[in-house]
């Protein structure tokens, strides 16, 4: 698009805008017609470990979102020289699960408990065997329960319960709502009725009663909304929250908040049956969308949905990159140290292209990256783990490939287990998130993960915050198409992709290292009781 076409569609209020609370970044994305980004903006935050709980602040949620949305109006205006005063359509993405609990006054009862923390054993067992469904640790009603086993204070005052994307688009637009696709990873919901699981409502309803509770499930858990469907608009308080200014006009159309899962399916063309992404960031997972419902129920692996509401096979792990982008923090000390100069595109890129001089066993190095615990391999407390013997071949390609495998090893775990147990088939599964910038390195790595070709896409770069634009563009689209329609005939027509087969001997070399991982579990698990 011309830059002329793109000013006047900033002038006419033409212009999307995606916001995405990522685990260590606050993105926002604006995109013009075309689904191009127009302009971007970041805050870089990071969750904290305070009384035993990962949690962000109110605060920082706020500032961070003030900061973001301003850097990306400061990157329009340098680009285009237009301030960004009214919006034609917006929406709210940000990490799925977790657990905001307020009262009557519309005040938090405690500190945001984050998906990260797995002090809920126990509920996600009890619930599972009550639902005969999987109930994750991570999820919201597991965090619930738990505090009411644990007969915790706020329990008898909680009035409403939601997600970071739900509470954000409350305070964005009044409206209790919640996106299908991030609601469940709430509560389990029923995909032929859109809506939680009436059957297993009543359950919890009867669960509630037994602990002297006498409100109703239902009644705190926020309104599911469907893609496509308009969840509010913004008010004049809500638009201030955004900007400081007060550039921004009111009334946008906000589509359903949504999870960083939904997000990551639109980003990356990926809703329709057969089709599966991975995102791969702080923590990671790998979507497949189901043709039919799993037959069995697995510890390991969730049912959510897509954000039109179809089932969804999701792996999730709790670690991913942290462990390292702890280490190359470290080399980025020593080379600051040194008086070198580079920018963390260099020294990610450089470091990472190292793994082509590894050796064939990767020095017989193993590598546990578990910054937060992990459900997969029933590994309670974060405990990074670097092993090796005396006589490895501890160099710099052998240190990072092992890092690398080592970061996709628990999802190739769960992986496995939906292979050998269901009768799925995955037609394309595509790849997001910053770890896949260096081209051909971590890509590679998936693809012999999952001994399968993994694509990555032009616009998966932009990443939630961008596929969130998309939903809300899609809420403007007055066509009657499907989401899935929509994505194929209108965003994705002309997207470049490059997609990297698995190569026969790395599938090999990586299975052999998923053996030794998981042999050497033990010494984890050990480790994680380490105080």
């Amino acid at each position: 698009m011309s830059e002329k076409k793109v000013v006047d569609e900033i002038e006419n209020g033409e212009i999307t805008v995606g916001i995405e609370l990522g685990s260590t970044r606050i993105k926002t994305v604006a995109i013009d017609s075309s689904y191009q980004t127009v302009a971007s903006g970041y805050f870089e935050w990071e969750n904290r470990l305070e009384n035993g709980y990962w949690t962000y602040s109110l605060n920082d949620i706020w500032v961070g979102l003030q900061k973001s949305y301003t850097d990306m109006t400061e990157d329009m205006m340098e680009r285009y020289g237009v301030p960004l005063r009214k919006i034609s359509a917006m929406g709210v993405s940000a990490m799925m699960h977790g657990y905001l609990a307020f009262d009557d006054k519309d005040d938090l009862l405690l500190p945001f408990r984050t998906w990260r923390n797995n002090n809920t054993k126990e509920a996600a067992k009890e619930l599972t065997d009550i639902f005969n469904v999987n109930i994750p640790e991570r999820w919201s009603i597991a965090h619930f329960y738990q505090a009411v086993i644990d007969q915790e204070a706020h329990i008898s005052k909680v009035k409403y319960v939601t997600t970071l994307a739900g509470y954000v688009h409350w305070y964005l637009t009044g409206k209790k709502v919640i996106g299908i696709g991030d609601a469940s990873g709430m509560f389990p919901v029923d995909t032929s009725t859109r809506d939680y699981r009436y059957d297993l409502l009543e359950d919890m309803d009867g669960l509630l009663e037994k602990n002297g509770i006498k409100y109703r499930i239902k009644e705190i858990l926020p309104s599911i909304k469907l893609a496509g469907e308009n969840a509010g608009n913004l008010s004049e308080e809500g638009a201030r929250l955004l900007d400081s200014t007060g550039s921004l006009q009111a009334g946008v159309p906000l589509c359903p908040p949504e999870g960083d899962a939904g997000t990551g399916m639109v980003a990356t063309n990926s809703v329709a049956k057969k089709t599966g992404n991975i995102s791969a960031g702080t923590s990671a997972f790998m979507m497949v969308v189901l043709e039919t419902p799993l037959k069995n129920i697995f510890r390991e692996i969730d049912t959510v949905t897509t954000p039109d509401g179809n089932d969804v096979a999701m792996i999730h792990t709790n670690n991913c990159t942290s462990d390292i982008n702890a280490w190359m923090g470290l080399f980025s000390e020593v080379l600051s140290t040194m008086g070198v100069e580079f920018s963390k595109e260099e020294l990610y890129g450089q470091i990472f292209k190292s793994i082509n001089a590894s050796d064939n066993d990767l020095g017989n190095l193993l590598s546990y990256g578990y910054v937060s615990g992990e459900n997969i391999t029933d590994v309670e407390n974060g405990r990074p783990l670097f092993l090796r013997q005396p006589d490895s071949n501890l160099n710099l390609a052998n240190f990072m490939k092992t890092h690398l495998y080592s970061a996709f090893s628990t999802m190739t775990i769960g992986l496995d287990l939906l292979k050998e147990n269901e009768n799925i088939e995955i037609a394309s599964l595509v790849a997001h998130g910053g770890i896949l910038k260096t081209k051909d390195v971590a890509q590679a790595v998936l693809a012999a993960a999952t001994d399968s070709p993994v694509t990555v896409m032009d616009t998966a770069n932009e990443g939630g915050a961008w596929g969130m634009a998309v939903l809300a563009k899609f809420l403007m689209n007055d066509t009657g198409m499907t989401l899935e329609d929509y994505l194929n005939d209108e965003v994705f027509g002309s997207v470049e992709s490059y997609t990297l087969e698995a190569e026969p001997e790395e599938v090999e070399r990586y299975r052999k290292y998923i053996e030794l991982y998981k042999q050497s579990l033990p010494i984890q698990r050990q480790a994680a009781q380490f105080c």
